[in-house]
Protein backbone atom coordinates (compact mmCIF):
# COMPACT_ATOMS: atom_id res chain seq x y z
CA UNK A 1 0.00 0.00 0.00
CA UNK A 2 1.89 3.30 -1.55
CA UNK A 3 1.38 6.08 1.02
CA UNK A 4 -1.54 8.45 0.97
CA UNK A 5 -1.24 12.24 0.62
CA UNK A 6 -3.49 13.89 3.42
CA UNK A 7 -2.90 17.62 2.37
CA UNK A 8 -0.15 19.45 0.33
CA UNK A 9 0.78 23.01 1.06
CA UNK A 10 0.94 23.90 -2.58
CA UNK A 11 2.08 27.68 -1.96
CA UNK A 12 5.50 26.70 -0.22
CA UNK A 13 6.93 26.46 -3.34
CA UNK A 14 5.81 29.53 -4.95
CA UNK A 15 6.98 31.39 -1.75
CA UNK A 16 10.20 29.25 -0.48
CA UNK A 17 13.39 28.08 -1.91
CA UNK A 18 13.41 24.39 -0.69
CA UNK A 19 16.94 23.47 0.54
CA UNK A 20 16.37 20.07 2.41
CA UNK A 21 13.53 17.88 3.23
CA UNK A 22 12.84 15.73 6.33
CA UNK A 23 10.05 13.38 7.09
CA UNK A 24 8.69 13.53 10.84
CA UNK A 25 6.29 12.33 12.73
CA UNK A 26 3.51 13.81 14.51
CA UNK A 27 2.03 13.23 17.96
CA UNK A 28 -1.65 13.26 17.58
CA UNK A 29 -4.51 12.58 19.61
CA UNK A 30 -6.97 10.06 18.43
CA UNK A 31 -9.87 12.13 17.17
CA UNK A 32 -7.03 14.18 15.22
CA UNK A 33 -5.75 11.03 13.49
CA UNK A 34 -9.71 9.69 12.75
CA UNK A 35 -10.05 13.47 11.25
CA UNK A 36 -6.80 13.16 9.30
CA UNK A 37 -7.71 10.09 7.41
CA UNK A 38 -11.47 12.10 6.34
CA UNK A 39 -8.80 14.35 4.83
CA UNK A 40 -10.15 17.28 6.83
CA UNK A 41 -6.96 19.26 7.21
CA UNK A 42 -4.97 22.69 6.21
CA UNK A 43 -1.40 23.42 6.01
CA UNK A 44 -1.88 27.01 5.00
CA UNK A 45 -0.19 29.44 7.57
CA UNK A 46 1.25 26.33 9.27
CA UNK A 47 4.65 26.64 10.32
CA UNK A 48 7.69 24.26 12.63
CA UNK A 49 9.69 26.30 15.23
CA UNK A 50 11.95 24.67 17.40
CA UNK A 51 11.08 25.22 21.11
CA UNK A 52 13.30 23.85 24.03
CA UNK A 53 15.45 21.75 22.47
CA UNK A 54 11.78 20.19 20.60
CA UNK A 55 10.33 20.81 17.05
CA UNK A 56 6.73 22.34 17.43
CA UNK A 57 4.28 22.31 14.17
CA UNK A 58 2.27 25.47 14.64
CA UNK A 59 -0.85 26.89 13.17
CA UNK A 60 -2.22 23.30 10.86
CA UNK A 61 -5.60 23.14 11.12
CA UNK A 62 -6.66 19.86 11.82
CA UNK A 63 -10.94 19.81 11.76
CA UNK A 64 -12.70 18.51 14.63
CA UNK A 65 -13.98 14.81 14.32
CA UNK A 66 -17.82 14.35 13.37
CA UNK A 67 -18.55 11.80 16.08
CA UNK A 68 -15.82 13.30 18.66
CA UNK A 69 -18.22 14.45 21.04
CA UNK A 70 -16.20 15.76 24.03
CA UNK A 71 -13.37 14.44 23.17
CA UNK A 72 -12.86 16.52 20.05
CA UNK A 73 -9.34 18.65 19.76
CA UNK A 74 -8.40 22.13 19.54
CA UNK A 75 -8.07 22.05 15.60
CA UNK A 76 -4.74 24.92 15.81
CA UNK A 77 -2.75 23.21 18.69
CA UNK A 78 0.63 23.07 18.67
CA UNK A 79 1.14 19.62 17.67
CA UNK A 80 4.92 17.80 18.32
CA UNK A 81 7.24 16.12 15.48
CA UNK A 82 8.95 13.51 15.87
CA UNK A 83 12.67 13.33 14.38
CA UNK A 84 15.83 11.55 15.65
CA UNK A 85 18.12 13.62 18.37
CA UNK A 86 20.71 14.17 15.39
CA UNK A 87 18.37 15.55 13.04
CA UNK A 88 16.67 18.30 15.87
CA UNK A 89 20.29 19.35 16.58
CA UNK A 90 21.34 19.83 13.03
CA UNK A 91 17.57 22.01 12.36
CA UNK A 92 18.19 24.31 15.64
CA UNK A 93 21.66 25.34 13.85
CA UNK A 94 20.44 25.84 10.38
CA UNK A 95 17.01 27.65 11.74
CA UNK A 96 19.57 29.97 13.44
CA UNK A 97 21.51 31.10 10.40
CA UNK A 98 19.30 34.17 8.77
CA UNK A 99 16.76 33.78 6.89
CA UNK A 100 15.86 30.12 7.03
CA UNK A 101 12.49 28.39 8.40
CA UNK A 102 11.09 25.32 8.71
CA UNK A 103 7.82 24.95 6.70
CA UNK A 104 5.60 21.79 6.05
CA UNK A 105 5.42 20.47 2.73
CA UNK A 106 2.33 17.64 3.04
CA UNK A 107 1.10 15.13 5.37
CA UNK A 108 0.51 11.61 4.60
CA UNK A 109 -0.22 8.00 6.40
CA UNK A 110 2.92 5.90 5.08
CA UNK A 111 2.60 2.25 3.95
CA UNK A 112 2.56 1.61 7.65
CA UNK A 113 -0.27 3.69 8.07
CA UNK A 114 1.36 5.90 10.63
CA UNK A 115 1.08 9.66 9.93
CA UNK A 116 3.43 11.75 9.03
CA UNK A 117 5.05 15.12 7.88
CA UNK A 118 7.62 16.16 5.32
CA UNK A 119 9.28 19.24 6.66
CA UNK A 120 11.68 21.49 4.51
CA UNK A 121 14.26 23.77 5.61
CA UNK A 122 13.78 26.47 3.33
CA UNK A 123 14.48 30.32 2.66
CA UNK A 124 11.84 32.59 1.52
CA UNK A 125 12.39 34.19 -1.82
CA UNK A 126 12.10 37.53 -2.85
CA UNK A 127 9.31 39.45 -4.77
CA UNK A 128 11.62 39.74 -7.83
CA UNK A 129 12.64 35.69 -7.54
CA UNK A 130 8.70 35.02 -7.38
CA UNK A 131 8.22 37.41 -11.13
CA UNK A 132 11.39 35.46 -12.21
CA UNK A 133 10.05 32.14 -11.67
CA UNK A 134 6.64 33.29 -13.54
CA UNK A 135 8.23 34.62 -16.35
CA UNK A 136 10.41 31.44 -16.76
CA UNK A 137 7.41 29.13 -16.65
CA UNK A 138 5.71 31.25 -19.37
CA UNK A 139 8.18 31.43 -21.48
CA UNK A 140 8.86 27.41 -21.28
CA UNK A 141 5.04 27.04 -22.02
CA UNK A 142 5.71 29.31 -25.30
CA UNK A 143 8.59 26.98 -26.29
CA UNK A 144 6.52 23.80 -25.54
CA UNK A 145 3.32 25.22 -27.70
CA UNK A 146 5.84 26.38 -30.66
CA UNK A 147 7.58 23.07 -30.57
CA UNK A 148 3.73 21.14 -30.97
CA UNK A 149 2.94 23.70 -33.65
CA UNK A 150 5.54 22.30 -35.87
CA UNK A 151 5.41 18.90 -35.62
Amino acid sequence: MPERVVVRNRRASYDYDILETYEAGIALRGTEVKSLREGKASLQDAYAKVDDGEIWLYQMHISPYEQGGRFNHDPKRPRKLLLHKYEIRKLIGRTQERGLTLVPLKVYFNERGMAKVELALARGKRLYDRRREIARRIEEKDVERALRGRS
